[in-house]
C-alpha cells in the first residue's frame, strides 16, 4: 500500500535516493540564504527595521542546507548536480515569482513594492515548506538518521511563515493591502503549477533509482495530478491568506545553531 511514510523510508534508507533527496533540499535551502541575505543589503531605508529578520531568515535557510549537507557527509556521500526539472527555486524565478536574481545582483536599493513581493513569495513558499515538514516531522521525528535535523528544520519553518504572515499584515496597514492581495494570488496559482511539475520530476527519478514497477510510477504520477485539481481548484487559497500567528516576533533573536550537524 502506497504512504508518505513508506515512499520517504525508501528515499532514506537507499543511498542513492537519499543523495538526490538531500542534495535538492540543500541546493534549494542555500539558495534561498543567499536570496535572504541580498534582499537584507538592499532593503529600502523605510523598511529598515526589517533587515535583521530578513537575515535570520537567511542565515536559516544556510543553516537547513549545511544540516542537508551533513546528512549525506554522515553516510559517505557527497552532493549531486541538482535536474533543472526537480530545481523549485529555479522555476519559481522562471515563472516570475519573487525577486529576480539579476536585481538581487545589483546593489540597487530596493523598493517597497519589491518587499511586498518578497514577503509574498515567502509567505507561499514557506506554506509549502511548513507543511511538508510537518509531514516528515509526524513520520520521523523519532529517526535515528535524520530525527533530529526535521524537528529543527520544521520548527524554523514554522517561525518562517509566522513572521511573513505578521509582516504581511503590517505592510497592508500602511496601505499595501491590494498589492500584497494581488500578488499572493499570483505567486500561489505559479507555486502549485511548480511543485507538481517539480514533484513529477522528482518522483520519476527516484522511480528510477528504486526500480519501481510501472504501474506504482504510475499511481505517485495519478496522485500528484489530484493533489494539484484540489489545488487549482482552491486548495490554493490557504497559501495566499493572512492571520496573525499565534507566535509573534518569530524572528527577532538569532539564529539556532546546529553544531550537531556540523
Amino acid at each position: 500500500m502506497l504512504s508518505a511514510r513508506s515512499l520517504f523510508q525508501e528515499i532514506i534508507d537507499n543511498d542513492a535516493s537519499f543523495q538526490l533527496f538531500c542534495s535538492i533540499a540543500a541546493s534549494g535551502e542555500t539558495q534561498g540564504g543567499w536570496e535572504n541575505g541580498r534582499i537584507a543589503a538592499l532593503i529600502p531605508d523605510s523598511q529598515r527595521e526589517l533587515a535583521p529578520k530578513i537575515a535570520r531568515h537567511g542565515a536559516d535557510e544556510d543553516k537547513h542546507g549545511r544540516i542537508f549537507n551533513a546528512l549525506m557527509k554522515r553516510r559517505g556521500l557527497t552532493p549531486v548536480n541538482v535536474p533543472e526539472d526537480t530545481d523549485y527555486t529555479l522555476l519559481l524565478e522562471k515563472r516570475g515569482v519573487g525577486l529576480a536574481h539579476e536585481q538581487l545582483r545589483r546593489d540597487e536599493r530596493l523598493s517597497e513594492a519589491d518587499i511586498v513581493t518578497y514577503l509574498a513569495h515567502s509567505r507561499v513558499t514557506e506554506q509549502r515548506a511548513a507543511e511538508q515538514m510537518v509531514m516528515l516531522r509526524t513520520y520521523f521525528a523519532d529517526h535515528p538518521v535524520i530525527g533530529k535535523a526535521v524537528t529543527m528544520i520544521s520548527n524554523d519553518e514554522d517561525n518562517h511563515l509566522a513572521y511573513c504572515h505578521e509582516e504581511l499584515l503590517r505592510l497592508a496597514r500602511e496601505g499595501h493591502a491590494r498589492l500584497i492581495q494581488r500578488t499572493l494570488h499570483d505567486c500561489a496559482l505559479a507555486e502549485i503549477r511548480v511543485y507538481r511539475d517539480v514533484s513529477l520530476a522528482v518522483m520519476a527519478r527516484m522511480g528510477r533509482i528504486l526500480n519501481w514497477p510501472k504501474p506504482k510510477s504510475a499511481a505517485l504520477a495519478v496522485g500528484i495530478h489530484a493533489i494539484y485539481a484540489y489545488e487549482r481548484l482552491g486548495g490554493w487559497r490557504r497559501m495566499a491568506s493572512l492571520k496573525m500567528p499565534a507566535r509573534r516576533n518569530a524572528l527577532s533573536g538569532p539564529p539556532t545553531s546546529a553544531a550537531e550537524f556540523a
